[in-house]
């Protein structure tokens, strides 16, 4: 039978000295002194020191067997450790358990890595291990605060009046966006649900049906290529509201975050957050999604080099494209080799064509890369309005606008990395808002919906919806937290005409339109309210609260790059009864390659 504990792994003080406990957990490391033998015995919440002494040798002897990962459980006294002893690190590093009793409930072969913090194992291998790595204490931390957050996010909504309302899992597919997971029918041969990519269908007509505050925290899929922040399966915050306007739902989330700050990670935080137009954010940043913990604006110098003899620069502004510049403050003096290997290193991770300088320091003054081809004047004016002095250095980039201003995004943040400009303690959160409503795709020949095809345009730039689309601005808005895009939302189409409209505008003609969102075009016929929400990414925003960098570490059971579980070998092929059943027939390649690993 197990032993039921008295306490936790970290809650043991001086004041339960003397006491007689119970703790149950993990061999953590494990010393023999001779006489002594001492036992970190680990569970969730932290590290106690256990010690076995040679008084007792049936109970000495069995705890010689003990090695890293038995899970045990012991019976002691509580004693204080000596002076010398005593270990700061430790929230118990002041007592010890004096063991009395000692029961191995299972044992443990030597792990693949190390159980600790801070190791150098790859990715892949703790991926296929996960049940171990979960153990590791930062990854548990990080598990811990997700489920802190998920309780801060309830207690919110709840307090403010909002219903917690669950969504199908198995939908009808409505291909807009990233492809879709689909799951095929038995019962309905040849017909497919979708995954949800999320619930934006649904919540809507919860609209209609008259509950004015629904959130849910809900699983999406998104069957797209992958990277460290995204995953094909993920959690987001889902919410929508009946009769409100931008800055209803733009409230509501910072009053949600503020709590979320402060219950998560003790962060007390300041409400209204910035705001940022798309248009500002693209022409000072270059991404709508922009890092503003740190400066490095943009300066914009077309209309200064437009009649230079520096043909780069003149033919670049004269064929609509942009000629920017950033100010890294104190790197004025840096050599011509360093300057060098950063030109290739822009090159080849921005795609800019090349790198150009005005270095300002006390032995060369100012001094520009093409400064023959430019004027003093120019150059002084270029210095000016890049707001360098003495000691900076001005970097250059010129090409086409839809081009050089990501390129020029991607350059500043290299330069903020690199040069310690940005305060990794800071959090800086910021709305973005009047987003193009629909973007024009060559390759398509047709229009996009920048967020989703309901998104509401701005009513003052209703009129430019059929002759100059691209000039509409949306009534959306995105949060972003240091640089990463946390969440996104907008006020909703809720006029059958206008949604008509905005349906022709992408290219998709009635019958389509009926096809794919008929049920939530016929519930317009019967009263809808004005109504908007938005989405928050809980794996990001943990992400980013745990101070990691990839999305993989704040979720229990992650997937890789390509998709797949290391740890249970999924997806994996199926029996071919099971296929049957759903009247499915594999094609050739991938008939071959399951014959190829089930011989394996």
């Amino acid at each position: 039978m197990t032993w039921k504990r008295t306490h936790h792994c970290s809650e043991l003080t001086l004041e339960n000295t003397g006491e007689e406990v119970v703790l149950n957990g993990w061999v953590a490391t494990r010393r023999d002194l001779g006489g002594v033998i001492f036992i970190d015995l680990r569970d969730r919440y932290g590290i106690t020191q256990i010690v076995f002494y040679e008084t007792n040798d049936d109970l000495h002897e069995k705890a010689e067997e003990l090695r890293t990962e038995y899970v045990i459980g012991i019976k002691g006294v509580v004693e204080k450790r000596g002076e010398e002893n005593i270990n700061p690190e430790l929230t118990t590093g002041e007592i010890e358990i004096r063991v009395t009793d000692l029961e191995i409930y299972s044992k443990a072969e030597t792990t693949p890595f190390e159980i600790k913090d801070g190791i150098k194992t790859s990715e892949e291998l703790r991926l296929e291990y996960r049940y171990l790595d979960l153990r590791r204490p930062e990854i548990q931390e990080n598990i811990m605060m997700r489920s802190d957050f998920y309780q801060s996010t309830r207690s919110f909504f709840y307090d403010n009046d909002f219903l917690e309302i669950e969504t199908p899992v198995l939908m009808k597919s409505t291909p807009e966006g990233a492809r879709d997971y689909l799951v095929p029918s038995r019962v309905n041969p040849g017909r497919f649900f979708a995954l949800p990519q999320s619930p934006q269908t649904y919540k809507q007509l919860l609209m209609v049906s008259g509950f004015d505050r629904y959130f849910q925290i809900v699983k999406c899929f998104r069957d797209e290529d992958l990277r460290a922040d995204r995953q094909p399966e993920f959690t987001q915050i889902d919410v929508e509201m009946s009769f409100v306007d931008e800055e209803d739902v733009m409230e509501t989330t910072e009053g949600l975050m503020k709590k979320i700050m402060s219950d998560a990670v003790g962060e007390e935080i300041e409400t209204s957050f910035e705001r940022m137009t798309y248009d500002h954010a693209i022409k000072t940043y270059g991404t709508d999604k922009p890092d503003t913990r740190f400066g490095l604006e943009f300066a914009d110098f077309s209309d200064l080099v437009v009649d230079s003899e520096f043909k780069i620069f003149s033919n670049t502004v004269d064929e609509g494209g942009a000629v920017l510049g950033i100010t890294v403050p104190g790197q004025g003096d840096m050599g011509r080799g360093a300057i060098d290997r950063l030109t290739e290193r822009v090159k080849q991770e921005t795609g800019a064509a090349g790198l150009i300088y005005i270095k300002l320091n006390d032995d060369d003054g100012v001094k520009c890369s093409v400064g023959k081809f430019l004027t003093d004047e120019t150059v002084d004016a270029m210095v000016d309005r890049a707001d360098a002095e003495m000691g900076d250095l001005v970097l250059v980039l010129a090409g086409p606008s839809t081009e050089v201003y990501k390129q020029m995004g991607q350059l500043r943040l290299m330069m903020g990395k690199e040069h310690n400009l940005i305060d990794e303690d800071a959090y800086n959160f910021l709305w973005v808002t009047d987003f193009p409503l629909v973007e024009y795709s060559k390759e398509d020949h047709r229009y996009h919906s920048l967020h989703h095809p309901f998104t509401a345009p701005k009513p003052e730039d209703l009129d430019k919806l059929e002759e100059n689309p691209e000039e509409v601005r949306s009534r959306a808005y995105d949060l972003v937290l240091n640089g990463y895009e946390i969440g996104g939302g907008s006020i909703r189409i809720h006029d059958r005409e206008l949604q008509t409209r905005m349906f022709e505008l992408l290219g998709i003609d009635e019958d389509e339109a009926q096809k794919r969102f008929g049920f939530l075009l016929d519930a317009f016929k019967y009263g809808a309210p004005p109504h908007g929400g938005i989405a928050l990414g809980v794996d990001r925003i943990v992400m980013i609260l745990s101070g990691g960098t990839s999305l993989r570490d704040v979720i229990a059971f992650p997937k890789n790059q390509k998709a797949q579980s290391m740890m249970d070998n999924s997806p994996d092929f199926v029996d071919e009864d099971q296929l049957d059943d759903l009247h499915i027939e594999l094609k050739k390649y991938a008939q071959k390659e399951q014959q190829e690993q089930e011989s394996q």
